[in-house]
């Protein structure tokens, strides 16, 4: 059955029958001002709610469905990671390892720079997003990206603190392609999304046909929604991937199992790292680890031009909740995962 929702002029549209999940998906979009969403619940390892909303176009009135491609942002770190452990599984690489082992012609303030500070986000280089010269038109090679970033003077000693970088997790993808003689894109089909039949989930390159891809949007206080900026920040492995709720879920059920990474590998990712000083930062390898009302937490958000996402784990509930949506609006749809999490929690008592 299609249900139809009228929200702030905004037609929703449902191929499900309505119930209290979608009430509360609907009002959130319409206060955070989302044009579409996709939703996926996993309990217990089954798949058991998959629901679309809202407008995957605003221009030609195009309904999202389960099937929308959108951008996951840096969602795209947990890929990223798991890459990483794959090849220390193989015995190609070292968590410890100095990145100048598999990088050339690094600053000698990176030095001290291990694999693991890159994973954690401890390194200390400048997170490049949000500086000019870095645009997707550009499209640096690596030898460009490391020129222009090694440039920058480092924010903190390696291991001092603990500072959110997309610089880090860029050099972590060409580690992957130095260590593995691939391309990232081909590692990361080879290894996760081809066994997974992840077959709607790839590089968001702009000029690519991607069939179903939903447009992006960015509010504006004088025009409302406006398109997204076509010549945003190049992201490359730390916030490049498009995908499915779908393709999320086998993402996340395989994460279930030992299918694609060993369970010491997962273990390792989802324990929190500590600095220097023995503090743990709660976050491990690509994952921020914490709680929700009492509830253990392993996640991430994801965040470009005109797109949001989020993939959520509750392991102790058995519980994971996928959310993306094509507002570029920080944060809202982990604010929107939460939510949702929140009502199974409630729904258990």
């Amino acid at each position: 059955m299609r249900i139809l929702y009228f929200v702030t002029g905004i037609l929703f549209t449902l191929n499900c029958w309505a119930d209290s999940v979608d009430d509360l998906v609907t009002h959130e979009m319409a206060k955070l001002q989302i044009p579409g969403l996709a939703l996926n619940v996993i309990q217990n390892g089954k798949e058991t709610k998959t629901a679309a909303y809202g407008f995957a176009n605003l221009e030609w009135n195009i309904p999202t469905t389960t099937n929308t491609v959108f951008e996951i942002g840096s969602v795209t770190k947990q890929f990223t990671s798991a890459c990483v452990m794959l090849l220390v599984e193989e015995g190609k690489l070292s968590l410890d390892d100095k990145i100048s082992r598999y990088l050339k012609n690094t600053p000698a303030a990176w030095t001290n720079i291990t694999v693991r500070h890159l994973l954690t986000h401890t390194s200390g280089i400048k997170n490049y997003t949000g500086l000019g010269g870095f645009e997707l038109s550009r499209h640096l090679t690596q030898e460009q990206f490391i020129a222009q970033v090694g440039g920058l003077p480092l924010v903190f000693p390696p291991g001092k603190k603990f500072s959110y970088c997309n610089t880090g997790y860029n050099l972590l993808g060409f580690i992957i392609e130095n260590v593995s003689g691939e391309k990232y894109w081909t590692f990361l089909t080879e290894k996760i999304l081809s066994p997974l039949n992840m077959t709607a989930t790839t590089n968001r390159e702009p000029s690519r046909v991607i069939s179903l891809r939903a447009s992006g949007y960015d509010l504006d206080k004088t025009n409302g929604f406006v398109n997204r900026d076509a010549n945003c920040t190049d992201l490359f492995s730390a916030g490049e991937i498009v995908s499915t709720v779908g393709d999320m879920a086998k993402w996340d059920l395989a994460l279930d199992s030992e299918k694609i990474l060993k369970n010491s590998s997962k273990e390792q990712m989802w324990t929190s790292a500590k600095l220097n000083n023995g503090k743990s930062i709660g976050y491990g390898f690509g994952w921020f680890l914490a709680t929700v009302d009492g509830h253990k937490n392993i996640g991430h958000p994801g965040s470009t031009d005109g797109f949001a996402a989020s993939n959520q784990r509750f392991p102790e509930d058995g519980l994971e909740v996928v959310v993306l949506c094509n507002s570029g609006g920080d944060g809202v749809a982990n604010e929107v995962a939460k939510l949702v999490a929140k009502y199974y929690f409630a729904a258990k008592k």
